[in-house]
């Protein structure tokens, strides 16, 4: 019976937590690392499923597959986005689980919470592009949102700009900012922050690094409050009026063929004519691999965009897969013991 058992990992988000998992570092790293793999044919990228159950609120799951050709795990993440969820059901509006599989027999090794890496990837993303578009000397960074995209972005900013001094939030109600404030600054009481009483231009006029990461469908950032030399992490929709891109010198984005099939603020942007392909300075893969430049002046306005590339969720959620292993944590849990007709008393549990 035993030849035919199958099992897997099974990992909660605390067991992730209790093996160091949330480690923006690593998740930066294995990003970079896997960006490269990705341009050099070593991972399978299919189109992502998208099943929408309201067209006007956007309530929707995603199924989103992958494979590292390398490590031979295939992996999916399968994530749900309910943006009304904060507001109806005080709940949070995401949530995803992993399920990896190796490619040699194709049975399951973990099946995984995965909102933590999906998180962890977007931050990764927007810090890695302001490693090499922001410049060095940041103080300032401002956010419109406060949910946990704009909590992980401030995690990643803070690795690759240190120096960073302050911190400006503008969310729908003061209440989102003040927890917003309450659980960050904690981590970094080297930094003072501000609560921008739901005011946009508070938050972002005049800093160094600008976040808008929300759920609306409206240009919530104005081209004005940008000065020259700010780096811009563009992270849902339509946050930004077209002005913001079209007063860049340079728009990077982390798949620029990606980003014409989606609603961002560029995609529509693209649609309407405003924009092409000659206008994209460099996919980010470029600038990680130094085919491109980065930031070549500190006047700049560097605009980046990031639509999300499930090769990189299935390969930082194998990165903690193998810390959470190794660190003891996670169930390990059976598929199956025997074959079908492999089970006792089979004859008595068929139902015909």
């Amino acid at each position: 019976m035993s030849h035919h058992k199958i099992s897997f990992t099974y990992l909660s988000q605390e067991d992730l937590l209790e093996s160091g998992c949330f480690d923006i570092s690593m998740a930066m790293e294995v990003a970079e690392k896997t960006m490269l793999a990705h341009v050099d044919n070593r991972t399978l990228f299919p189109e992502k499923i998208v099943q929408i159950f309201d067209q006007v609120t956007q309530d929707r799951i995603n199924c989103l597959p992958a494979t590292m050709l390398d490590e031979k795990i295939c992996g999916v993440k399968w994530v749900s986005v309910f943006p009304r969820n904060p507001q109806l059901h005080g709940k949070q509006n995401l949530s995803a689980i992993f399920v990896l599989s190796e490619i040699e027999k194709g049975f399951p090794i973990a099946v995984m919470e995965g909102t933590l890496a999906s998180n962890m990837r977007v931050a990764s993303m927007g810090g890695i592009a302001a490693r090499h578009l922001s410049r060095e000397n940041c103080e300032v960074i401002g956010f419109i949102g406060a949910g946990e995209q704009a909590k992980m972005h401030l995690l990643s900013m803070k690795v690759v700009r240190p120096g960073l001094k302050e911190c400006r939030v503008a969310a729908k109600t003061i209440e989102e900012e003040l927890r917003f404030i309450d659980e960050l600054s904690p981590l970094f009481p080297d930094m003072k922050f501000i609560g921008a009483n739901t005011h946009g231009r508070a938050a972002m006029e005049g800093a160094d690094i600008l976040v808008t990461a929300t759920s609306a469908q409206a240009p919530l950032l104005k081209a004005a409050w940008m000065k020259p030399g700010a780096f811009y992490s563009h992270i849902g929709g339509w946050e930004d009026e077209y002005e913001v891109a079209l007063q860049c010198d340079k728009i990077v984005c982390d798949d620029w063929d990606t980003v014409t099939h989606r609603t961002q603020t560029l995609s529509r942007m693209y649609a309407e004519g405003l924009i092409s392909g000659a206008d994209i300075h460099a996919d980010l893969h470029e600038l990680v691999s130094g085919k491109k430049a980065g930031r070549e002046s500190e006047d700049e306005r560097v605009y980046f965009n990031a639509v999300g590339l499930a090769y990189i969720d299935v390969a930082i959620g194998l990165a903690m897969y193998h810390r959470a292993v190794s660190a003891g944590c996670g169930h390990k849990l059976d598929l199956q013991q025997c074959m079908i007709f492999n089970h006792e008393n089979i004859a008595k549990q068929v139902r015909l």
